[in-house]
């Protein structure tokens, strides 16, 4: 009976343990359609879970507005060409992925055109 007690609490906590790991690689973005985001880097943080830029963008009214935009773990991106010098602040960049679809200005990369006009994967797609 306690090695059956201590199976079940082991399988419990592995199930725990692994959930939230699922959770947070679920990017909660709409897939539906890409969106576009052109602005001049104010930060790149370059760490795990996510390495992420933040833009300062121009909206068609004139108003600025900040950005998150994001790709996968540095070691994908690293995979892909990117480094913690891809980018650096006052870049005027391009990104194109999938925004939160509860509308907060949130996109998970899928590539970046760069200052110089090159376009670099996120994910090798």
């Amino acid at each position: 009976m306690k090695a059956l007690c201590i199976s079940a609490f082991l399988v419990l906590a592995l199930v725990s343990a692994v959930m939230p790991l699922s959770a947070h690689h679920a990017w909660p973005v709409s897939n539906s359609r890409l969106v576009t985001v052109k602005g001049t880097v104010l930060e790149f943080m370059w760490g795990n879970p996510h390495p992420m830029i933040t833009l300062e963008v121009q909206t068609n009214d004139g108003r600025k507005e900040k950005w998150q935009i994001g790709g996968p773990a540095i070691i994908r991106m690293e995979a892909n060409g990117w480094t913690k010098t891809t980018v650096k602040p006052g870049d005027v960049i391009t990104g194109i992925g999938y925004q939160y679809a509860n509308g907060e200005k949130i996109v998970k990369l899928e590539r970046v055109i760069l200052a110089d006009g090159k376009e670099i994967l996120v994910y090798g797609r």
